[in-house]
């Protein structure tokens, strides 16, 4: 079986990691592939069969795609493919030919193993590359096609907005992969705990690549600008045995942040503190980590305002970090000059797509 996986630009390799973790424990032979074909935001994996043993100690097919969607911290879908063909010059090909070399495809393929004609599909499509064809385009071929082969069997149904199936036809460069998404519509990302949206609240799977990126070991952990709570959250769900701590300077958002810990009850985990980050030396004496989405952009007001927190913030983080730091933002010259003038090292930097934008993160000692 092949899966194609999606999660954030710039965390493949955290993403690669954990699904061979995830996939070591099923014991079965695995192959995990960061950017496949090039493609950011992708992971291949390719696993062998899994079985499990039932109450009764029957034994019995264990679905990969479903278990990595339980489990999994930083995907967003988890994508079974059903085919993959190179088609060498569709990029030159006229939008008509285009769409009959990928129409002819399709239509060799037994669809209806995939979907009963009980069930309604749809389409969703991704094209990355130089083709004279849209992603659209694609989309209503591949549709066409499935339902036509399904009306063989008798009277297909298209739902646009709710299906029960949906098919995943993706043009990258030269290649077409079609596939089933097993996640849905609503990528893994979007939280069932989260009652509280902040206006500029980080995505669930960020925020485990930044913990990821902290290695936290059991010491105490803050998040002094923590709006909805997303970073504590996500690390108390872990199990995480040492303190965690929840800075947000607005009451409003610190409310949020203890709706969306209740939401996903680990309220009694984490400590809710009202209070600004760059007096963060009044409200603790020593923190052992610290990892935050720092204000930029939405979250302030006037982006002059940015150089003097920053080295206001990490002035106070001087006093009282013990080991390592991760931070993202956009605001590049601010931060590095806030933590080397403070006495920090960047032992890391990457860029992860976050919102539309390439954010630079950062992790420091």
């Amino acid at each position: 079986m092949r899966l194609l996986l999606t999660t954030s630009q710039g965390i493949e390799d955290l993403a690669r990691a954990e699904v061979e973790s995830l996939l070591s424990k099923l014991g079965v032979p695995f192959r995990v592939e960061e950017k496949p074909l090039g493609v950011e935001g992708r992971v291949l994996a390719e696993v062998g069969e899994a079985f499990y043993t039932d109450e009764k100690g029957r034994k019995r097919e264990l679905s990969v795609a479903t278990y990595l969607n339980e489990r999994s911290r930083l995907l967003h879908r988890v994508i079974v493919e059903m085919a993959s063909e190179g088609f060498e010059g569709i990029g030159e090909d006229e939008p008509e030919k285009a769409l009959r070399r990928i129409e002819g495809f399709v239509a060799s393929l037994p669809v209806e193993r995939f979907v009963k004609v009980s069930e309604s599909f749809a389409v969703r499509s991704f094209r990355k590359g130089e083709h004279k064809i849209t992603s659209v385009d694609i989309a209503k071929t591949v549709g066409k096609v499935i339902f036509e082969r399904l009306e063989r069997f008798g009277k297909p149904k298209v739902n646009l907005d709710h299906p029960s199936v949906i098919f995943r036809a993706e043009l990258i460069g030269e290649t077409f992969f079609l596939g089933i998404d097993t996640t849905g519509d609503s990528s893994l990302h979007k939280r069932p705990w989260r009652v509280y949206d902040h206006p500029a609240h980080l995505k669930a799977s960020i925020a485990n690549a930044l913990i990821e990126l902290a290695e936290p070991d059991g010491g105490s952990f803050i998040d002094p600008f923590c709006g909805s709570g997303t970073i504590p959250i996500e690390l108390a769900l872990r199990g995480y045995s040492g303190r965690i701590i929840c800075l947000e300077k607005y009451r409003k958002h610190l409310l949020g942040a203890e709706m969306n810990a209740l939401s996903a009850g680990v309220y009694d985990r984490i400590e809710f503190i009202l209070g600004d980050a760059t007096k963060l030396s009044e409200y603790v004496d020593r923190v052992d980590f610290a990892v935050s989405n720092l204000p930029y952009g939405l979250k302030i007001g006037r982006k002059s305002m940015i150089p003097k927190l920053y080295m206001d913030f990490f002035g106070e983080l001087a006093k009282v970090l013990e080991k390592r730091g991760v931070f993202i933002t956009t605001e590049k010259k601010a931060i590095e000059k806030a933590i080397e003038e403070n006495g920090f090292e960047i032992k890391h930097h990457r860029l992860i797509g976050h919102g539309g934008l390439m954010v630079h993160t950062y992790v420091i000692e």
